[in-house]
């Protein structure tokens, strides 16, 4: 069920996504904030992606030193940032929900992937005794883990928001409701 979950997060966070989209109330000032508080997210995605050699071995370097996820930390405060822009609290529950559920069982895949594939080096990072050397932050390999995808995402979601929030306050001038 966990593995299930995990491989359709994305398919299930454009379902997800429609529907809080759906409901979403936007306003410019809300936008603003949360655009804030997801670009947060965005740079901890960024910072750990350009450290990162995935399924390749035990990365400890950058944002990995205090996180055993921060790819999901910064999904999480993305997320956050998204609910703030949407300003409506069914959408906020939407992403919530999205994120719980499928943040767990990714969590708990990769986890069972990294001891499978790596025994003893995870467990020594797990419990914070990893030996591994630090590299520097590189954008080339936060670029080939995909995160400009990520970017993309994000930076169409706060347009559609833009949008949303633009028309809706030009409806309600014109129709003076």
């Amino acid at each position: 069920m966990f593995d299930l979950l995990a491989r359709l997060r994305t398919r299930l966070g454009l379902v997800f996504g429609v529907a809080a989209f759906w409901f979403a109330q936007p306003t410019l000032r809300s936008i603003a904030y949360g655009a804030a508080i997801a670009a947060l997210g965005e740079a901890l995605r960024i910072w750990a992606a350009g450290h990162l050699h995935k399924s390749r071995e035990v990365t400890v370097s950058g944002p990995y030193q205090w996180f055993s996820h921060p790819l999901y930390a910064g999904s999480s405060v993305l997320g956050l940032g998204l609910a703030v822009a949407s300003a409506n609290l069914v959408t906020t529950a939407l992403i919530v929900i999205y994120l719980a559920v499928t943040i767990a069982a990714a969590v708990r895949t990769e986890e069972a992937f990294l001891r499978h594939q790596f025994g003893d080096a995870y467990g020594r990072y797990k419990s914070g005794n990893a030996t591994a050397p630090s590299r520097p932050f590189s954008l080339e390999r936060a670029i080939a883990n995909g995160e400009h995808r990520t970017l993309a995402g994000i930076a169409a979601a706060v347009l559609l928001l833009v949008l949303k929030a633009t028309y809706n306050g030009l409806f309600w001038r014109v129709t003076g409701r």
